[in-house]
């Protein structure tokens, strides 16, 4: 039996309780340190809290937007992945580093510690109590908690996955074998098949199957590639499950309070796929803010006979937007060359 940290109770959670207890999960899972903050929330999340006719809490859900997946595999110097990356080596939940196969060193993990591995203001095995304890408060089950735990360190420890050339041929084959059964054990997956697809994946042409042999370069591609996925697909349950937990289906609701929080605009030494993404949100959001709350504001007192100056809040904006969304724009640039053939960053450059 696994240990577990805490001890469990049968008193009933508030749904205020609850809806509290999201956010340790989705901080852990969602916020890593940034070159100026140092709990940056790098995915965009809408809140609706949901009221019934008396005003009373009927419940809650939440959407996410634009997880910056390319973090988990990659970091600046001045940065950290995310941050239950480094809770899951602390101390507190005892078995826990153990029953999920990992080491003592962070610096084991090339996928995690490519930037900064510590962070000043954060005590992670303080946060490691904090999401422990409400996954318990949400109502997870303790098979869904260690699971949960189990891929996360799957996906740290499958950056120490590596292939060797197989002989003349221009196909790599599995090495480093253990650390691959340590993957498998933790995804709940056949070590060997799992190997095989990463240097032999089959590919469907037309109606045919066919397998395709891969390079180291390939290969290592592929793991980070579903290793980015896994996670993804992980922190999509989390919010599901959240919202499943949060919606009381007895009660009526009447009116609802929303709250869009998304991403930064940052600009970094080295800008990806992700933050350009998040950037062109937060313009285009901005200029929906600036048009709703100052321009048709401002259209309402002169209609309404109110002696105003009116302000120019300019379009300055726009030009931005533009450049992305025009015709030939940059998003219409990368939608084409990623539908030739072998595509790549190169490629598009």
């Amino acid at each position: 039996m696994v240990a577990t940290s805490g001890k469990k109770t049968d008193k009933k959670v508030s749904l205020e309780d609850q809806i509290v207890a999201t956010n340790p999960i989705l901080e852990s899972y969602g916020n890593a340190k940034t070159s100026r903050n140092d709990n940056s929330s790098r995915f965009g999340k809408f809140i609706r809290i949901h009221f019934n006719g008396a005003g009373k809490l009927a419940g809650c859900d939440i959407e996410s937007y634009l997880l910056e997946k390319s973090r988990i595999t990659q970091q600046q110097e001045v940065e950290r992945s995310y941050h239950i990356f480094y809770q899951l080596l602390q101390p507190f939940v005892p078995d826990l580093k153990k029953e999920c196969l990992l080491d003592d060193d962070i610096y084991y993990y090339s996928y995690v510690s490519q930037g900064k591995t510590t962070v000043a203001s954060i005590d992670d095995n303080e946060e490691l109590e904090y999401t422990d304890s409400a996954f318990d408060i949400l109502g997870f089950q303790l098979d869904e908690k260690w699971n949960c735990y189990k891929l996360t360190a799957a996906v740290m420890t499958m950056g120490e996955m590596k292939f060797k050339q197989k002989g003349r041929d221009e196909q790599c084959e599995p090495d480093a074998l253990d650390v691959a059964g340590k993957v498998a054990a933790c995804l709940g997956v056949d070590a060997e098949a799992m190997m095989k697809a990463f240097c032999k994946p089959r590919i469907k042409v037309g109606t045919e199957w066919v397998t395709k042999g891969q390079n180291i370069l390939q290969s290592t591609n592929a793991v980070g590639g579903i290793a980015r996925g896994v996670y993804d697909r992980v922190f999509k349950w989390l919010i599901e499950k959240c919202n499943e937990t949060l919606i009381d289906p007895t009660m009526k609701k009447v009116n609802f309070v929303a709250v869009l929080d998304i991403a930064g605009f940052e600009m970094f030494e080295y800008n990806g796929f992700e933050q350009i993404s998040i950037n062109f949100v937060n313009e285009k959001l901005q200029q929906f803010f600036n048009h709703h709350m100052f321009v048709v504001e401002q259209e309402e007192y002169v209609s309404e006979g109110i002696d105003w100056v009116m302000v120019d809040f300019g379009m300055d904006l726009q030009a931005a937007i533009i450049m992305f969304e025009k015709p030939m724009g940059l998003w219409a640039i990368l939608e084409e060359e990623s539908l030739f053939p072998k595509a790549t960053d190169k490629s598009f450059e």
